[in-house]
């Protein structure tokens, strides 16, 4: 009987771990924004400084969460922007800074659900000058392009 209920102790507190390990994660670790992103410009030529953006892996990292440039051949290169895990919802457009060769950009990154024969989900990433990069705006972005998911993401900050 004492094996018995050292078992059940053993166990109740690998489930206690468990659920305290998925509360830590949190509403961050599901975000939308999660995960393998590729341009959908395929065709398109980039730039030296564009190419970093080609395909973009999004995950957590430390209390934020990052994006890191991935290779043509999968490898991990630099981290290109940097956000808050508590604002990587859905429900707001993001607004930071991004690497821009050796420039620093202000980087506005949209989320959209739509339906699938609508493109599905998909990322919509600014870079440029100023955050208002609509019609109306006098500042043009720098880079401009619409991501398709891929994935999960593999790569990691550094």
């Amino acid at each position: 009987m004492k094996s018995l209920s050292h078992r059940l102790a053993v166990m109740s507190i690998a489930a206690a771990a468990l659920i305290g390990s998925a509360a830590q994660a949190g509403p961050a670790a599901t975000s939308p924004y999660y995960g393998r992103w590729v341009s959908s410009d395929g065709d398109r030529t980039f730039s030296a400084r564009g190419r970093d953006y080609r395909t973009v892996d999004i995950a957590p990292c430390g209390n934020d969460f990052c994006g890191v440039s991935v290779g043509a051949n999968g490898q991990c290169g630099p981290v290109l922007f940097r956000f808050l895990a508590k604002r990587a919802n859905a429900d707001d457009a993001l607004r930071g800074h991004g690497k821009w060769g050796k420039d620093r950009k202000n980087v506005v990154i949209y989320y959209f659900d739509y339906e699938q024969d609508q493109g599905g989900k998909q990322l919509e990433l600014y870079l440029g000058k100023g955050y208002d990069f609509g019609e109306r705006s006098d500042n043009m972005p720098s880079f401009h392009t619409i991501y398709a998911p891929k994935g999960k993401a593999v790569c990691k900050a550094r």
